[in-house]
């Protein structure tokens, strides 16, 4: 049990029949008049939906402990990913709807951090950004910037991103995890 003084980001709670929540912001109100509370933004760990809440300042709440760990991913066995513990070496099965948007970007030995609550595996978190090679894309023509100056191109994950004209087949590129962004050319 944590009071609504404690909140902090990424803190888990266990609220309303015991789905897990995390702070993704907070703010303590102390208005002229009544009494202070605390405006929340919440998001649900296993669906992603993301709810404002208002507690009383001082109110207890339930926290849940989450296990995160950096394992190492290894390789696909039919819709699973098996990651191991860099630690242990346990390895660790994770159906394609727990790993998400991850999935686009994961190939073997790259290091994720996996969170646990209870056993059971509630979601995959890869860096903000990572480093992998263009599989495939159309040559650059000169002068085409009808289309704002991108192509398409395929990842070594097989995932498709938007590049600029100039990028070429073999290249290794910076993408951001979020939103799929090309972030810039890794010099090798």
């Amino acid at each position: 049990m944590a009071s609504t003084n404690d909140l902090k980001n990424g803190l888990v709670l266990k609220l309303e029949g015991g789905q897990l929540w995390s702070v993704v912001e907070f703010q303590h109100v102390k208005p002229g008049k009544g009494p202070a509370f605390v405006r929340t933004k919440l998001k649900n760990v296993l669906s992603g939906k993301v709810v404002d809440k208002t507690f009383n300042a001082g109110v207890k709440v339930e926290t849940a402990t989450v296990d995160k760990r950096d394992m190492q991913f290894s390789y696909m066995d039919g819709e699973y990913f098996v990651f191991m513990d860099m630690d242990t070496y346990d390895q660790l099965m994770i159906d394609r709807k727990t790993v998400g948007d991850a999935a686009n970007f994961l190939i073997e030995g790259f290091t994720a951090t996996v969170a646990q609550h209870e056993g059971e595996v509630l979601f995959v978190e890869l860096p903000a950004a990572v480093e992998l090679v263009i599989q495939e894309t159309e040559p650059g023509v000169q002068g085409d910037r009808s289309t704002g100056g991108t192509k398409p191109a395929t990842l070594e994950t097989g995932h498709q991103i938007q590049v600029p004209l100039f990028i070429t087949t073999g290249e290794k590129i910076k993408v951001d995890t979020r939103t799929s962004d090309y972030l810039g050319r890794v010099n090798s």
